[in-house]
Formats: C-alpha cells, structure tokens, sequence
C-alpha cells in the first residue's frame, strides 16, 4: 500500500476557551474552535474576508495543556490531522458527520503577555512558546494512547462527557 498524509497545519486565533473534560477512564479531552481568515478579491474588484471556522480537539497532557493557557483571542499555530465521525441524530434519525482535527502540536503566538504567561508555566522550553504531544517519551506515550483510543472503536460519542 503507498504512504499517504493527513496532515493539517492552522495558524488562526480561539473562538472561545477551550472545554476541557474526563472520560469515564480519566482520559483528558479539550474541545474548541480556531477561527482562520482570507481574503480575496471578489469578481468586482472588491477586497472580501472570509472566516473559517475548525472544530479542534487535544486528548491527554495537551488537553490539560490547552485548557490552562489557551484562551479565547489566543493567537495558535496548531498541527494535527483530520478526523471525521458519524452517528445517528436520535430525533430525527439523520446521518450527521462532524470533522475535528485531532492536535498533535500547539505553539503559542500571542503578543507578550501570552508568551510571559506561558514562561512562568510546563509550557517552557527553549523558545518558551511551544509544546507538542510528542515533545517527550511520556508526552510521545499519552499522545499515542488518546489516539489509539479513539481509533481502536473503544470510545464512542456516548462516552465523551459533552
């Protein structure tokens, strides 16, 4: 079978503070949305803007992470990949698809107060704005078992506590 890449890279600012809850197994889950903007000429020659609205979500240390010092207006660069589920709405008996991107990288952009903020945190690092889900062997593990979680069919939409 040939390699493929699902590999998304956003830079764009909060919509609102990130949702962070528990699964019934103590497994850390952080929901919220990153807003990106573009802008073009429309066929008149006038300058439009566009927002475009992602669903994000960070499992383990990085959602802990994202629900202590990421916040609404925070500027992020985010890298993660795609991931699309479907059930079945109990009302109306509808097909419904939601796709997230399931982060696996977070760097912090904000103007100073942000990067001060994070300094003081776990954030820390060289450049003191940065923090991955595979930054270490314990971050590499926990970033690894939220993913096999959610691939290995274990955890439905039931399950997640929102």
């Amino acid at each position: 079978m040939s390699k493929s890449v699902n590999k998304v890279i956003l830079i764009g600012n909060v919509g609102k503070d990130p949702d962070v809850k528990y699964t019934p197994s103590g497994v850390a889950v952080a929901k919220f949305s990153l807003a990106t903007n573009e802008r073009y000429k429309d066929k008149s020659g006038e300058w439009q803007e566009r927002t475009e609205w992602h669903n994000l979500i960070a499992w383990q240390r990085l959602a802990e992470i994202a629900g202590e010092y990421v916040h609404q207006g925070s500027r992020l660069y985010v890298e993660g990949r795609l991931q699309t589920s479907s059930w079945e709405d109990k009302g109306s008996g509808e097909k419904k698809y939601r796709t997230e991107i399931v982060i696996r990288d977070i760097t912090l952009l904000g103007g100073r107060e942000q990067r001060d903020e994070v300094d003081r945190g776990p954030l820390s690092r060289s450049n003191g704005y940065h923090r991955s889900g595979q930054g270490n062997h314990d971050q590499r593990v926990a970033a690894d078992h939220g993913e096999e979680f959610v691939e290995a069919g274990s955890l439905t939409d039931d399950d997640i506590p929102f």
